[in-house]
């Protein structure tokens, strides 16, 4: 049996745009966009570092195919650092992660 939603308790309930437009300024503020890039250096080495646990490679591993160090492996997946892209393209080849160009 489903429980009927109070609606007076939802009017109190704040959006996510609202929690972040408070806490990281509103979409467009320099604070706003450091957090999204933040947030996506984040989002990125999550599905690197899935990806290579799938494969069943250390961050060593990945790190000497890849031709780094390890500990730039464990800030990427922390989202510690802000990677270039040939770094990232290098990265995602060794974890046999391929891309699809989509052309609009």
């Amino acid at each position: 049996m489903m429980e009927k939603i109070d609606k007076k308790k939802l009017k109190g309930l704040m959006t996510a745009t609202e929690l972040l437009d408070g806490k990281y300024g509103k979409e467009g503020t320099p604070s706003r966009e450091v957090f999204q890039q933040n947030a996506l250096a984040w989002y990125y080495g999550v599905i690197l570092r899935d990806r290579r646990k799938e494969k069943k490679l250390t961050q060593q591993q990945l790190a000497d195919a890849v031709g780094v160090k390890r500990s730039y492996i464990a800030r990427i997946e922390k989202g510690e650092t802000d990677m270039q892209m040939s770094s990232f393209l290098r990265i995602a080849n060794a974890l046999d992660i391929q891309f699809t160009p989509v052309y609009k």
